[in-house]
């Protein structure tokens, strides 16, 4: 963590060079371990070539070196190269005044700081939303070298490999050639290919593009990369490749992260068993995985997380987990999203939770149940205007999406709650969706979990996609008729 920086005061750095590499869908395949308080796996991430890449390499590749060049003379120094006597010892953070070593043999990268990157400063930064004063400053450092650079906190990298996504059977639907054994085509221009044809798939075949992220997520590793991990990012570059385009547009990095990281909190819940959830910390998820976090970062993800026998495992995504018993004492929850959303809507909580059901309510949770509400006109816009944003199997599409006043929900507790969030809670939450749904129309997600967590949660009422966390350590019923949660107050209707 920057000394000099303070996250709950000043603008976080966005380090990742977004305008060259962007992500469009993450695969993250974890461990939970309450013993060491550290979640630890991989994550494979599929780029597409950026914006400004594209538009540059139009006019040429010989523009966007000559400015890589120009760069690099005014800001880089020479990289300071110091040995390294094996892999492992390398895919930890080890600085050397101020150079970080990684990759093979006695390769090294320098880790430049903020300014030789080009960032704009906190005070040059006002808006908090550039990354860079141009698009070439992560081009070279004393070399020729394009590096890709996303945004990370108090993670431990251990190794950063390129996918072979083309040894996936039957991924070769997705390029132009007709065999993938083809000798004249270069075999990184396939992979690349590969995962173009894949994050370009039409919306309506957003199941199928998930089974094939899935697919080539499991594929073996065709060799490792250099990276670098400094304070606000992890750089990683391969040797000889100078462009985004050239660059793998699938890598997988393993990693842990820090028991003290600031993403993710590690506590007990009111029934005193142990938990952990991401809080809504200032630093978003960076020090939960590598990401990118400029607002024009917007993907898919899913995700697999073990945990072991007696943990519930809630996340933001839009199915409703079932657990999968791998063995006696592990179980395993998959998640995902087919909408493009910004990587700090990524939530998961972890916890002894228990689902709160109450027989008798349940059929009327599950039903477009009308409740007693002011007469308000809803604006149902299926059926009135096209969507803007970038195309996703969109609810506001569907007329039967527009005519759900209640979405499926569930409420999970501490067992020592369960009784009190099924006397209160419980019904609470269908008249809140249906207001929702007669005053702003279509709900935007398909379904919804609202999880109770201790009363130390430091974003209380924190809501994302599909999910809502709330802290009610104190639930009574006031002589107002309301229901108290923790300052917050909800109208209960008699």
């Amino acid at each position: 963590m920057d000394p000099q920086l303070d996250p709950t005061k000043d603008d976080l750095p966005l380090m990742a060079n977004t305008s060259y590499m962007l992500v469009k869908h993450y695969v993250l395949d974890l461990d939970v371990d309450f013993k060491s308080k550290v979640i630890e796996g991989s994550i494979v991430l599929f780029f597409e070539t950026g914006s400004r890449y594209q538009k540059t390499s139009s006019t040429g590749k010989e523009w966007c070196q000559s400015e890589f060049d120009q760069c690099c003379e005014m800001r880089a120094s020479e990289p300071c190269h110091v040995p390294v006597t094996s892999v492992s010892a390398c895919s930890s953070k080890m600085e050397y005044n101020g150079f970080a070593v990684s990759g093979k043999g006695e390769e090294a990268i320098r880790l430049p700081s903020p300014d030789e990157h080009g960032n704009h400063s906190n005070n040059e930064r006002a808006s908090g939303i550039s990354s860079s004063k141009d698009g070439c400053d992560r081009g070279n450092h004393g070399n020729k070298d394009f590096v890709l650079v996303l945004d990370c906190c108090d993670l431990s990298v251990l190794k950063v490999e390129e996918v072979d996504v083309a040894a996936v059977s039957g991924i070769e639907k997705f390029t132009r050639c007709a065999k993938l054994t083809d000798v004249s085509k270069e075999l990184g221009s396939v992979r690349n290919q590969i995962v173009h044809g894949l994050v370009t798939l039409p919306a309506n075949r957003w199941k199928e593009q998930l089974s094939c992220f899935a697919d080539c997520s499991q594929a073996p590793g065709c060799g490792e990369l250099l990276f670098a991990t400094g304070p606000w990012s992890l750089e990683v570059r391969k040797s000889g490749i100078q462009t985004p385009a050239d660059f793998p547009h699938a890598i997988r990095i393993w990693y842990k992260t820090n028991p003290e990281g600031r993403s993710v909190a590690w506590t007990t819940d009111q029934s005193g068993k142990p938990c952990v959830y991401t809080m809504g910390s200032p630093i978003n998820n960076r020090a939960l995985f590598p990401c990118q976090e400029p607002p024009i970062a917007l993907s898919t993800w899913q995700a697999s997380v073990r945990t072991a026998a007696g943990f519930v495992v809630l996340m933001s995504g839009e199915n409703s987990a079932e657990p999968v018993q791998l063995r006696e004492d592990v179980l395993s929850w998959y998640y995902y999203v087919s909408m493009p959303m910004p990587a700090s809507t990524f939530t998961i909580a972890v916890g002894c939770w228990q689902e709160v059901k109450q027989q008798s309510f349940t059929a009327a949770t599950q039903t477009n149940t009308e409740f007693s509400l002011p007469s308000l006109q809803a604006d149902f816009r299926w059926h009135e205007e096209t969507c803007g944003h970038v195309e996703y199997p969109c609810r506001f599409q569907s007329p039967a999406a527009g005519l759900q006043a209640v979405i499926p929900h569930r409420v999970f507790s501490p067992r020592c709650l369960v009784e009190r969030c099924e006397e209160r809670l419980l019904q609470l939450i269908p008249q809140c969706l249906s207001a929702a749904h007669t005053t702003l129309g279509t709900h935007p997600f398909s379904r919804l979990d609202v999880l109770v967590v201790p009363p130390n949660f430091s974003s209380l009422g924190m809501a994302s996609a599909n999910s809502r966390v709330d802290s009610f350590s104190q639930m009574y019923k006031t002589s107002k008729g309301r229901i108290k949660a923790e300052g917050s107050e909800f109208e209960e209707k008699e």
